[in-house]
Parts: C-alpha cells; sequence; structure tokens
C-alpha cells in the first residue's frame, strides 16, 4: 500500500492521465474553454487570456558526490492577457509562479534554497513577471517589439527562452523583424537585461543582428552576429562577439524519404572589456534521413578552446545540446566534442527518441564519458501532454575532473496543459 506522502507526489500525474485517456471527448471538452479565454468571442475582439499548466516530477542523482538524490515535485504556471489588435499595436503581459510541492532538492541560487543536502534541480519556487511587451505592425512587413519577452533565434543555441526549465528565461529589450523580401527574414535588437531560470536578472548590452532566407525544403541559410558586454564585477571575461554561419534542410527526395543536413561554423572572439585575448571556433555538423516514420541522425558539434578559456553560449537553451543530463551547460576549459546519434520514430502519435553521445575534449586528449538518452511524450489533441524522458551520463572516472567524472542518472515525468 502505498503511504499518503507517496501517493500525494504521484496523485496529479494519475490525474492528468485520466484526463488524457479519451481524447475525443477533451476534444469536445476543450471547445467552451477556448471560447472562454478568447472572451467569448471566436475572433479573440476583447483579447485572450493564456493559460500554461506544468507539473513535473525530477529526479536527480550523482554517484560518489556525498549528497542524497534530488527529488522535486513542481507545479508551474503561466498567466497571461493577449490584447487585441487597436491600429497595429498589441501588448501582453504574463504572470509566472513555480511551486514546489516536494522540496527534497537544492535549488541554490535561490530563496528558499530547500534541502541543501541533497543534489541541485534547478526548478526554484518562485514567482515573477515573465513577459511584458507592447508591439507596432503599422510599417509593411515590419514588426516592432520592446519590454519583456521570450527570446528564441534559430535552434536557441545562441539566445534561447531555456523553456525545459520551469521558470523560463525571458529578455528586456527591442527586437525590429522584416519580412520585406520574400523568404528572407531579418532580426535586429538589443537586449539590456535577462531574467534567467532562478528568476534573477543580469543586467547585459548585447546587440545581435540575425538573418535567415529560406529556400523550399532544400536550404535555409542563416547568419548572425551577437555582440555581448558585460560590466557587472568581475565578469568582464564574459564579455564576447560572436559571428557565425550555417546551412540546413530537409529536402523531400521520394515519398517515403526524407534528408536532413546541418552545417554550421561559428567564430567568437573577446569583445568590449574582455582583459583575456581569444578566438574561439564552433563547428556543428549533422546528417540523417527519415524512412516510413523512422528517423536517424549522425551528428558532431566541436567547441573550441585554448587551455584557458573556452566557446561558450550563455543564454542559448544549452538543455537540447551535448546531452540533457546538462553536464556541458557551461564549457569546460578544454573544449568539448560531441559526436552523437539519434533514433527517432512516432508511431501512433507516440512520439520516442534514443540519442547516444560521446564526449571528447577539444585540448589535452581527454575523454570525458558518454551518454544516453531516452524520451517518449504523447500530445492528446491540440492543449494536453504527456512526457517520460530519462538521462544516463556514464562517466570516465579517470578523466580527473571534479564535476565529470562521477556517473549521473536523471529521470523526468511530466504533464502539461496549455490553452
Amino acid at each position: 500500500m502505498l503511504s499518503k506522502k507517496t501517493s500525494k507526489r504521484f496523485l496529479l500525474p494519475s490525474l492528468f492521465s485520466a484526463i488524457f485517456t479519451h481524447s475525443a471527448a477533451a476534444y469536445e471538452f476543450d471547445k467552451p474553454i477556448e471560447n472562454a479565454f478568447k472572451l467569448g468571442q471566436d475572433d479573440a475582439k476583447y483579447g485572450q487570456i493564456k493559460l500554461d499548466l506544468n507539473y513535473r516530477f525530477e529526479m536527480s542523482d550523482i554517484a560518489n558526490n556525498a549528497k542524497d538524490k534530488g527529488l522535486a515535485n513542481t507545479l508551474r504556471l503561466r498567466l497571461g492577457y493577449l490584447t487585441p489588435k487597436f491600429h497595429g499595436l498589441q501588448g501582453f503581459a504574463e504572470f509566472e509562479g513555480n511551486l514546489g510541492m516536494q522540496k527534497d532538492y537544492f535549488a541554490p541560487l535561490a530563496s528558499p534554497s530547500f534541502d541543501a543536502r541533497r543534489e541541485v534541480i534547478a526548478d526554484p519556487q518562485a514567482s515573477e513577471l515573465n513577459q511584458l511587451w507592447v508591439s507596432f505592425t503599422g510599417i509593411p512587413d515590419t514588426e516592432i517589439k520592446g519590454g519583456r519577452q521570450r527570446i528564441k533565434l534559430d535552434d536557441a543555441r545562441f539566445i534561447g527562452n531555456v523553456g525545459w526549465r520551469q521558470m523560463e528565461q525571458t529578455y528586456d529589450g527591442v527586437i525590429v523583424t522584416n519580412t520585406s523580401v520574400e523568404n528572407l527574414t531579418l532580426k535586429a535588437g538589443y537586449i539590456a537585461n535577462v531574467q534567467n531560470i532562478w528568476s534573477q536578472e543580469d543586467a547585459v548590452q548585447l546587440p545581435f543582428l540575425n538573418v535567415n532566407y529560406q529556400y523550399k525544403d532544400l536550404v535555409r541559410i542563416t547568419g548572425y552576429g551577437y555582440w555581448f558586454s558585460d560590466y557587472d564585477t568581475g565578469q568582464a571575461g564574459r564579455s564576447t562577439q560572436t559571428y557565425g554561419v550555417g546551412l540546413n534542410g530537409s529536402p523531400k527526395i521520394t515519398q517515403d524519404i526524407t534528408l536532413h543536413y546541418t552545417a554550421e561554423y561559428s567564430y567568437q572572439g573577446d569583445y568590449a572589456n574582455n582583459p583575456n585575448s581569444i578566438g574561439l571556433s564552433r563547428y556543428n555538423l549533422m546528417g540523417g534521413a527519415s524512412f516510413m516514420g523512422v528517423t536517424l541522425k549522425g551528428a558532431a558539434e566541436e567547441l573550441g578552446a585554448n587551455g584557458a578559456q573556452a566557446f561558450q553560449t550563455p543564454f542559448g537553451t544549452n538543455h537540447g545540446f551535448q546531452g540533457w543530463a546538462d553536464m556541458f551547460l557551461v564549457t569546460p576549459k578544454d573544449g568539448v566534442r560531441d559526436i552523437n546519434a539519434t533514433l527517432g520514430a512516432a508511431p501512433l502519435g507516440i512520439k520516442m527518441a534514443f540519442v547516444y553521445h560521446n564526449f571528447q575534449s577539444v585540448t589535452n586528449n581527454i575523454d570525458y564519458g558518454n551518454e544516453y538518452d531516452f524520451l517518449i511524450t504523447k500530445k492528446f489533441g491540440k492543449h494536453y501532454q504527456l512526457l517520460a524522458k530519462y538521462a544516463y551520463y556514464d562517466a570516465n572516472e579517470a578523466n580527473g575532473i571534479a564535476t565529470l567524472n562521477k556517473d549521473v542518472n536523471k529521470f523526468w515525468l511530466q504533464a502539461s496543459v496549455s490553452f
């Protein structure tokens, strides 16, 4: 028999599972809710309410770390209001809050930080103004958006919202987007402040330029520049300028076969007040194919290093790269070369994926270890989703780096509702 504590831990996912069992009934149930969130108007002429509710159980266990495993049951709510457009103007305000229902984990940069005897889980109990922006589309083929906003550029490697964590990362800034040339999207912007996943603010100076040209499904050509200055005490070493160009596409060869490819190069140098001399490269290569619903990809990403500094992506959604165990959120000083393979399929609409990583250094010939990642997720209509995910980092214990030479197990169970 389950204890009362255990029953409470798994009550919410059980309820979500029961709700999602009958998708057809859920669809009929959704219609009045959708109508209510549009304030009774199909065209949302009075604006609309936005809601995102996400329950997550997370387990983090690091071998020989002198800490108990981290166990978190958290419930995140985002609630916002999107105004109707008026003479090209539109606004959005959104609150975000995360509740730690089980506090058997450590959130070191947050208050409350919970239990320092346990492993870190980066989902603090906090509440914040997540977004507050105004946009203007009165100029043809142009949008100007200013305020606190979610920003995801390209694959979010350099600027992203870190959407996997319960408290996402948002930005205070201005973005101008222009699409006046067919198939060409130009984005230019300036970020003055970052509100990170710990609900803390980081004052920055970050102008950027991002260009995308799409030619059918054959190729998307991307170019970008990010000029990042950090004048906070002790943070001058983070100031960098980053430039890059990439090609990617998914051309359909036959009715059953689709190819996938990526080829990207990035350069990162010192900038503004950075006292170091830096000139580092990043390579990102991928090739693969889909056949009758099964996708196989092979890839290699290298973040370069000079033995003292390494190529960094401090504002990227780094959980989506170099393994879900999050061992390389900050690139170690010897860099990292990630050789990986992904196998994915979606039978009966159930998305499944397996990813293998081999991690090596760029300098000093260090074998960090391997990682094995598994994912299964299912959407039910437009608004509901269940997800289970597991990551196992199998460290080379002889690599001599304290943060990278211990085996790591992480597991997630998640249920979400979004309107």
